[in-house]
């Protein structure tokens, strides 16, 4: 670990500081600041040549800003002639703009994933990809790192598996919320969503029984919660006992905390691959679970070139 370099933008330095922390390395000294006209100016303050070369940034709101962050900071790295730089994205943000859904829309992920390849980077790590495809979109090597290992631990210390039931919000999920189911051995359920007619409210068919049981709703990303919500009461609706939610990335644009914490949501589990807002931190239904543990475990393989999917078995 002596020949590793970890950079901090300002997205979300408490994470950084926390897989500094496991991985027993000072934070390399940087200074990322703005001119009065908000250009960012970035100077990495030690030696980095020959050097293994780790920069930790979320790509979450002001997305363009952190983004630009990341972008400059490797610039200054491959300017600075470090020997490898590996751009670590919790969170990678445009990863929902994955394809075309209108004609002349943008692939804005593919572009992002341009930017940062040209920049210099030479590898990435990130965390549960919107779309696992996008990996395609990079033309270096990219881990797509899995939460599950963490919410897995949480689920088992916190919750009576024997009664509980996995739950995809949408049928887009499945894949995702049948992999938890799999390793918990709990069974499947899915909320069919629909929209009958513009303009009205979207109709919740729940697809197996989920009468007594604790159920758990799973997914990559929550930004309004909208769907969160009216999925918990469905699922009361439809008898079962209580809804927890665990997501991987808690954006919550607007007005979502506030919804959340009026909703009848037991508990929405987040990890911190977004840094918490004060409102998340105060919310009484809440939580935030820290992913330093596994991204500082997977820079540290990747820093000894051992296997990085082995994370997972």
């Amino acid at each position: 670990m002596s020949e590793i370099k970890l950079l901090a933008g300002n997205s979300n330095r408490a994470l950084t500081e926390s897989i500094a922390a496991y991985l027993g390395v000072p934070l390399t000294k940087c200074q990322v600041r703005r001119f009065a006209d908000m250009e960012i100016f970035v100077e990495i303050q030690e030696n980095v040549r020959g050097l293994d070369t780790f920069i930790i940034q979320s790509t979450s709101f002001p997305a363009n800003d952190h983004l630009m962050e990341l972008l400059i900071m490797t610039d200054a790295l491959r300017r600075a002639s470090a020997r490898r730089i590996t751009a670590v994205v919790p969170y990678f943000g445009y990863a929902r703009q994955d394809r075309k859904p209108a004609p002349r829309a943008p692939i804005s992920a593919k572009l992002v994933a341009n930017l940062i390849t040209r920049a210099g980077c030479d590898r990435v790590l990130t965390v549960d990809l919107h779309a696992g495809q996008i990996q395609g979109f990079f033309d270096i090597p990219t881990d797509n790192l899995y939460s599950a290992p963490v919410i897995v631990r949480d689920i088992k210390e916190r919750l009576d598996l024997n009664n509980v039931m996995v739950v995809s919000p949408d049928v887009g999920g499945v894949v995702r919320a049948r992999a938890l189911a799999k390793r918990i051995d709990a069974p499947l359920s899915i909320v069919d969503k629909r929209r009958e007619r513009a303009g009205e409210s979207e109709v919740m068919n729940i697809i197996g029984d989920v009468s007594g049981k604790s159920c758990i709703l799973v997914d990559d990303i929550v930004d309004s919660g909208g769907t969160l919500c009216n999925a918990a009461e469905a699922l009361l609706a439809k008898g079962a006992r209580e809804v927890y939610a665990y997501i991987t990335h808690g954006v919550l644009s607007g007005g979502a905390v506030a919804r959340i914490s009026s909703s009848k949501l037991k508990e929405l589990v987040l990890t911190d691959s977004i840094q918490p807002t004060e409102a998340v931190r105060v919310a009484k239904n809440i939580r935030v679970i820290s992913i330093a543990p596994l991204l500082g475990e997977a820079i540290a393989r990747t820093a000894k070139e051992e296997s990085v999917s082995s994370l997972f078995d």
